[in-house]
């Protein structure tokens, strides 16, 4: 969206005598300046939203990328060619951490800015913009601290604090719900946030100024936080919060989606895309689509195969035999790629060569492969790029390139269906098997249409394939929703990652890697991650409280579980 840079201009032009709104009055009364029915608290929205869900290239890439979209188990890296294996990520990388905790640490500072304005007494005093502001907030903070456990909350914008204590999950869980009710509360049967400059409009990336669209994306954030945080040790709100989300309006209509548009002239130094980092360094920095997920969509006749994928390359590619100890292992890794092949149906030739070298001859652009998630530096040369699918240019595209940049996933009217069959299938709402399989349909019509899938390809999926259909023990019926959940969170890693620790599905995800010979064990000796390690600047600037936050979560690594996590025995 152009609009984003255009607000961007603005604002800077806004923000020229420095960022504290005490300055407005003196901005408001010069002649050459803006005039009072020009200003607005709505100038300040656009920021909060496009950092929050598609920050600048750094922790686009570092956060985003290398960290959720893989943990999820979307992507890979460690084909023959990247500059990393897969084991990047899963062992401790201090700057690529610290970027991470970097940018969602200091993230709260511009919505505080804008809460403040709207707030009772605030220069731009307005009670709407004040509810989407809580909205953004409870968004923000499941996100960061899904990613980190226990984090500052309750003193994280008290500016009389600088060193902020570390809640626990619980108590932000729950301070995110209480934020959520009182915002919807606020909208009531409201539509807009005013008129003229006092509506938030197109300024607005996330539901472009409709509060309606507002209290349903808050309800349904409500009914994910609660469906987590249910049944975790000492919980006692959740089946409650649960219950009043079910009771309300969710997100169910194809236009209620929360998908923020890509802007295709805003520096990659402002807000970034995936296109920004595959078209800006060559093959180094590509990616290819995870097994699991290539998989889940293939073997089950998915019609969003093609709209997540490409079909690999192909050619041929020969596996030189090497010299000193890596010999041994040589047969055991060329089975292991030619099974990966077998599995994905792959018609290809295999030579084996006099000189102990080996020739795969796979067709060109005909069949979908996932790569192997978690594959070590010494498989690396066995991973050909072109074995593998990567992912549409829809995905990739970039900026000012003619193609359609895929919009951000912030919230889909898929997930509110999803939830509700997950709701009903854990007996935390009345109407039975049948409801239930109802809701999980919907739940694949929404995010099937979500990727331009044909209502035909939508209707012969649901009623053709086992995948459809809630026919199981209720176990099974979890992880059929939950898959589904995790497909359609591709794209946002952030929840992909969470709905494994959270439902324990995908199940291949979950249990991790242990065979050394083929997979990167990390620093957590395989196991499946739970969280990140928290940022240097964490210890370094925040030590005591840093350190009560160890003692009460669990050693600073990646194998320590939250909360809520249902996958303990990952461990």
């Amino acid at each position: 969206m152009k609009n984003i840079y255009k607000i961007f201009i603005v604002l800077g032009i806004m923000l020229v005598s420095g960022a504290c709104t005490e300055r407005f009055n003196e901005i408001n009364t010069k002649p050459d300046s803006f005039t009072q029915d020009e200003v607005s608290a709505k100038f300040f929205l656009t920021q909060p939203q496009y950092r929050l869900i598609a920050p600048d290239r750094y922790p686009y890439w570092r956060a985003h990328l290398i960290h959720m979209d893989r943990y999820a188990g979307h992507v890979c890296f460690g084909f023959n060619g990247c500059w990393w294996s897969d084991e990047l990520g899963y062992a401790y990388s201090s700057g690529y951490t610290d970027a991470a905790w970097n940018w969602l640490e200091s993230y709260i500072g511009g919505l505080d800015n804008f809460m403040k304005m709207t707030a009772v007494g605030g220069e731009f005093e307005n009670q709407y913009m004040y509810a989407i502001g809580q909205i953004i907030k409870g968004y923000y903070f499941q996100q960061y601290t899904d990613v980190f456990g226990m984090i500052p909350y309750s003193e994280a914008t008290d500016p009389d604090i600088t060193l902020p204590k570390f809640d626990s999950q619980a108590q932000i869980y729950e301070g995110i719900i209480a934020e959520l009710d009182e915002a919807m509360a606020t909208i009531g049967s409201e539509t807009t946030t005013g008129v003229g400059v006092d509506d938030v409009g197109e300024n607005d990336l996330f539901c472009g100024g409709d509060l309606q669209k507002w209290k349903r994306f808050a309800n349904t954030l409500k009914l994910r936080v609660a469906l987590r945080a249910y049944g975790a040790p000492g919980e006692t709100f959740a089946e409650n919060a649960i219950t009043e989300a079910l009771a309300a309006d969710l997100l169910s209509t194809e236009s209620d989606n929360v998908m923020m548009q890509k802007d295709f002239e805003i520096s990659q130094w402002a807000s970034a895309c995936y296109g920004d980092v595959w078209y800006n360094f060559g093959l180094g920095s590509n990616w290819t689509l995870g097994k699991t997920l290539i998989d889940a969509l293939r073997n089950n006749n998915d019609p969003r195969l093609t709209k997540y994928a490409q079909p690999a390359a192909g050619g041929s590619v020969t596996f030189t035999y090497p010299t000193g100890p890596e010999a041994d292992l040589f047969a055991k890794r060329v089975d292991f790629i030619c099974g990966v092949l077998d599995d994905a149906g792959v018609t290809y030739t295999r030579t084996d060569n006099p000189d102990q070298s080996v020739t795969i001859d796979m067709p060109e652009n005909a069949y979908y492969v996932g790569q192997p998630t978690r594959l070590n530096g010494k498989t690396y040369s066995f991973a050909a790029y072109q074995f593998f699918s990567i992912p549409t240019e829809e995905v990739i595209a970039a900026k000012n390139s003619g193609t359609d940049i895929r919009a951000e996933v912030v919230m889909t009217t898929a997930e509110a269906y999803f939830l509700q069959a997950e709701a009903v299938v854990k007996g935390l709402a009345s109407g039975g098997a049948g409801v239930a399989q109802n809701l999980y349909q919907d739940g694949i019509r929404h995010a099937m249409k979500l990727w331009g899938v044909s209502d035909g390809d939508i209707d012969t999926f649901i009623g053709s394939e086992d995948m459809a259909l809630l026919n199981g023990t209720e176990e099974e019926n979890l992880e059929k929703i939950a898959t589904q959940r995790w497909i359609v969170s591709y794209t946002d890693g952030f929840e992909g990652f969470a709905i494994v620790r959270d439902m324990g599905y995908p199940a291949e995800l979950a249990a991790g890697v242990s065979d050394v010979d083929i997979f990167g064990l990390g620093d957590i000796n395989g196991l499946y991650p739970q969280r990140m390690r928290y940022g240097n600047a964490a210890a370094n600037n925040n030590p005591t409280n840093y350190a009560a936050a160890v003692a009460a979560q669990g050693a600073d690594i990646q194998s320590t579980p939250l909360w809520w996590s249902k996958t303990l025995e990952t461990k």
